[in-house]
């Protein structure tokens, strides 16, 4: 309840004089600023520069401001009011700290939670409940209960190595120089908070561990060829399982290997063996082809032979012979071959014309009788 009597003491502060002049009060009827340096008595305004006539200075008494300061701090002898609606004494400090312990109360009271984010509320370092996304939150002010809030919907990236070379012992006793970054997020805000100490140290030591153990089983062929998605499978397993075996409430969303390659002493050498080993694989795969085309043929060749032997079965002097014409077709119809018809007359042969030279077509040349009768020749 505010203090009304304070206002009555405000009132009383400026119960003071009226302000007067320094030359003076005013009230006379005017004159000059020396004409009542002689006398304390006259009326006119007295110069505030002159000495008063017994020659000593007045004694300064307390102005209003002065007054003003010593009743606001409660102080005086006439045991007056402080400031207007503000108890004074110790009255006045309790409602102090009564306003800051509000103030406090207030702040560490109302919470606001973001849907990505969890609070955790323990009362008196023990751990009570959880605090879901919501706009205001009310616990006990502190320090009863306290709230720490957890992002859980982001994704923390952890990149290895942090610089130079991340050297690791393959399983064929050679080594790789390996890069890579692990990606997780919270699955768990309580065994997230309570259950480990250093999360993110925990994290990659744990990749690190999972890392080397996948890699230790794996060739390094493998490594640095076509066996980098399983690589990654194995270690975001190993990884995931040795996390929840902390309930560390961590949860591991992917393995990413951004670089695996030779160390860099070896490494030209490395590119000539893996140039050697490319090029022998185009050549093997050219050999398949090859190979796929012969017996591609030589089935073909096979499936027509089971059909003309079905047609041998059949027929077996007919076949025999289309197969004698057939063949005979195909042996002279790349050379050059004179047929002589027996017996009786044989045309004339155009020889010139057989041996290539021009010559009178055999067609147009007149038949003449020889005495010879002959096969083929």
């Amino acid at each position: 309840m505010v203090n009304l009597s304070g206002w009555r003491g405000l009132a009383g502060i400026f119960k003071n004089d009226a302000p007067k002049s320094p030359w003076g009060s005013g009230s006379g009827s005017g004159g000059n600023g020396g004409g009542s340096g002689n006398g304390g008595g006259g009326s006119g305004p007295r110069n505030p520069w002159s000495f008063p006539p017994d020659g000593k200075r007045p004694r300064p008494g307390a102005s209003s401001l002065d007054e003003l300061l010593r009743r606001a701090r409660g102080g005086g002898g006439g045991g007056g009011p402080g400031i207007p609606g503000l108890p004074t004494g110790s009255r006045l400090w309790t409602m102090i700290v009564i306003g800051l312990l509000v103030i406090w109360a207030g702040f560490t009271s109302i919470h606001s939670i973001g849907p990505r984010e969890r609070g955790l509320v323990t009362t008196l370092g023990s751990y009570s409940r959880t605090l879901g996304p919501g706009s205001l939150q009310f616990t006990l002010p502190a320090p009863l209960q306290l709230v720490d809030i957890v992002d859980v919907a982001n994704i923390r990236t952890e990149n290895f190595p942090t610089g130079g070379e991340n050297l690791m012992l393959t399983g064929d006793q050679n080594i790789v120089d390996l890069a890579y970054s692990v990606r997780w997020d919270i699955r768990s805000a309580v065994d997230y908070r309570f259950q480990i100490a250093k999360p993110e140290d925990t994290v990659r030591a744990t990749a690190e561990s999972a890392m080397r153990a996948v890699v230790a089983t794996t060739s390094l062929n493998e490594a640095i060829g076509q066996g980098r998605a399983r690589i990654e499978g194995q270690v975001q397993a190993s990884i995931q399982q040795i996390l929840d075996q902390y309930n560390s409430g961590i949860r591991i969303q992917g393995v990413a290997i951004q670089k695996a390659a030779a160390p860099q002493a070896v490494d030209e050498d490395f590119k000539q063996v893996t140039a050697a080993q490319q090029e022998a694989q185009a050549n093997k795969n050219n050999a398949n082809a090859y190979a796929q085309q012969v017996l591609a043929a030589a089935q073909g060749e096979a499936a027509e032979f089971d059909k003309i032997y079905e047609q041998y079965k059949a027929a077996p002097e007919v076949t025999r012979r289309r197969i004698y014409y057939e063949t005979m077709e195909q042996v002279l119809s790349r050379t050059n071959k004179t047929i002589v018809e027996a017996p009786g007359v044989t045309p004339y042969l155009p020889l010139p014309a057989i041996r290539g030279g021009g010559g009178t077509p055999a067609a147009e040349a007149p038949a003449q009788p020889r005495a010879q009768t002959g096969a083929a020749r």
